[in-house]
Formats: structure tokens, sequence, C-alpha cells
């Protein structure tokens, strides 16, 4: 399914709905500062518990299980680094300071490095469409099997149907393929015009 439609309805919304496209230009940027404000603050580790896990380290003696995750815009992938003493994990951290640390549930410590991207199981299943309280959503595979892997905004679905053709509405509800990172802003892009800005919350994502 290509996402040149949208592309071509973008153009459409344009010459038909000056005034309201004009609005939609001031208000897209800044759902999208929202949207970027709302990932980082969502960040599994924040800067709080990062200092809690390195102030933990620094007070621990023995052995510590470390390991390396990488967190995708969509999907995460994660690897055993071994067991080393408290000192070589703060070392460790402290040479990459892109990384974040947090506790793991079985209490070892993980290495988070966020990645601007889609991991490759995402990029070979992620679909955009709607939940069931119409929240533009990522899924893992087609809509229908309500595996959402990350929310983002709710939309106006009565303006979104009263500008859209039915055979688009239609392809939003089936579920838009998202095969790439570029992909993945173009839809959030687009749709940002429909969002319900007075009501809108954006939800939690796993990044």
């Amino acid at each position: 399914m290509e996402f040149s439609l949208w592309k071509q309805l973008k153009k459409r919304l344009r010459r038909s709905k000056r005034a309201m496209w004009a609005l939609g230009c001031l208000l897209g940027p800044l759902l999208l500062i929202l949207l970027s404000q709302a990932s980082a603050e969502a960040a599994p580790s924040s800067k709080p518990e990062a200092q809690s896990v390195i102030r933990t380290l620094y007070d621990m003696e023995g052995i510590v299980s470390v390991k390396h995750r990488l967190v995708y815009l969509c999907g995460e992938k994660t690897d055993s680094l071994g067991r080393m003493d408290a000192k070589a994990a703060l070392e460790l951290l402290s040479s990459h300071p892109n990384w974040r640390a947090v506790m793991d549930l079985d209490g070892s410590v993980v290495m988070e490095q966020l990645v601007d991207d889609l991991s490759e199981a995402c990029k070979k299943n992620a679909y955009m469409s709607l939940d069931k309280n119409g929240i533009l959503s990522l899924f893992d595979g087609p809509p229908k099997r309500e595996k959402v892997l990350r929310t983002f905004f709710q939309l106006d679905v009565h303006y979104m149907e009263s500008s859209l053709p039915k055979e688009q509405i239609d392809q939003l509800m089936n579920g838009i393929r998202v095969t790439d990172k570029d992909d993945y802003n173009s839809i959030l892009s687009t749709f940002s015009d429909f969002a319900r800005i007075k009501s809108e919350k954006v939800m939690k994502p796993t990044y």
C-alpha cells in the first residue's frame, strides 16, 4: 500500500481547505514538538533513575549481571554483557555517555541506548492505524490483532471523515504499512493535522 496516496491527499486539502490548512501549518509543528518532548519524558531510563542506579553501583560490592539494550522508535533488542564487578560496570557506563542505566526486574543492570530508527523486526511487521479509542497507534502486525506497540495522539475522527475520501479512511482503518523511519515520520506529520488539539493526550510510548 503506497503512502503516496496520502501525499496526494495533502495537496488536495491545500487547494480545497486553504483556511484550515493554514491553521494546520501553525499547529502541526507544535504537535511534533509535543510528541518529541513526550517521548523524551517517557524514556524508561530517565536521569533521576539513572542517577539512582549509579549510586547503587557505587555502594555495591561484588559482581553484577550487565545487559545492553537497544531501544528503537519501535522495538528493542537486549544482549547480555556478562557478569562484572560494580566498578567495571560504572566504568563501562561512563565510557558511553549516550547510554542510560536502569535496574531490571531480575536485579541486573541494563545499559540502554536509544536508537532513532525502527528495529528490523518492526520494519517487517509495523502498521499505523487507530485503536478502539480513536488514538493513532503503531501496531505489530495488522491492527485487527490489537497488538499495540506505541500510541501517539487522539484523532478528530469526524473531521477526518469529512475531509478524506472513504477509500483512504478504509486504508487507515485496515492499517498503513510502516517500513522505515521516513514512513513513520510522514504518517505522523500527515495525521497531526487531524489531532484533537484541546483534548489531546500523548500516551507514553515504549521508546
